[in-house]
């Protein structure tokens, strides 16, 4: 297939930004065997095949996993995956557990599922790290996510958090990395329509309606209608933090500015 400029253009911003938070956050380095989490949706696919060129490049030495979890979600096609990695010759492995029945049996009906969702998803995932021996799990979270995270817990969690491009789980047992941090969601959707990815949609959590993440995402939507480029502000708000401007005490030293006596004369 011949790439037309602009996807030239587009393929090449993808591997740079994937490049930039590597180098700026040390997420990969040599002798690493990255484990790959791929869901089947356009962000993991994404994720390892820029992972896979940056492998082909020499420049570090690191194996790659790709590990998928088949949450025995109803209609879901256990073929696709498979077939797609073995086409790429990949190293994979396919985790079995039925999560989807727990998660549907615990929550009432019309209630969020994705953080109970997510919860299981990610202990299966460790343990799965865990036996397979790997020194970092990547996961297909990009730039998009990481803005609509922080307001998400600003506006509803009341605290000042987003999604690290690297971070210990809190056993300190395993470093997660996110490769795609600083890409943009509109060019990963182009980047999966170029490559043609065999997408599986999630009929878990993506087809429930008024979910919080789909509000902010649609107001950062509204947002960039009137003052385009309002995200990349956001997003770089998160990377220039003035601890001593907020009002955490745990963040800075606010003792500092008790008022000093003064000097008797004599």
């Amino acid at each position: 297939m011949t790439l037309t400029i602009e996807q030239v253009k587009l393929q090449k911003r993808l591997h740079r930004n994937v490049w930039k938070a590597i180098d700026d956050y040390q997420l990969i380095e040599n002798g690493d065997k990255v484990m790959v989490c791929l869901s089947g949706g356009k962000d993991s696919y994404a994720m390892l095949e820029i992972l896979l060129h940056i492998q082909s490049t020499k420049k570090f030495d690191f194996e790659i996993i790709a590990v998928n979890l088949d949450q025995k979600q109803p209609g879901f096609p256990e073929h696709i995956l498979p077939e797609y990695l073995e086409s790429k010759g990949v190293n994979f492995k396919i985790l079995n557990k039925d999560t989807y029945s727990i998660v549907t049996e615990k929550l009432e009906a019309g209630k969020t599922m994705c953080s109970l969702c997510s919860r299981l998803r990610r202990g299966t995932l460790y343990t799965a790290a865990e036996e397979l021996g790997v020194t970092k799990i990547a996961l297909g979270h990009h730039r998009d996510d990481i803005i609509e995270t922080f307001l998400l817990n600003m506006f509803f969690s009341g605290k000042l958090e987003a999604m690290p491009p690297i971070y210990k789980t809190d056993d300190q047992k395993h470093i997660v990395i996110r490769p795609l941090a600083y890409c943009k969601e509109r060019d990963i959707e182009e980047y999966a329509q170029i490559k043609s990815f065999p997408i599986i949609p999630c009929n878990l959590c993506g087809s429930q309606p008024k979910l919080q993440r789909q509000m902010v995402k649609q107001m950062l939507k509204e947002w960039e209608k009137d003052y385009p480029d309002r995200s990349e502000v956001i997003f770089n708000s998160i990377k220039n933090v003035s601890p001593s401007h907020l009002m955490d005490k745990d963040l800075y030293d606010y003792s500092l500015f008790k008022m000093i006596e003064p000097a008797i004369k004599s």
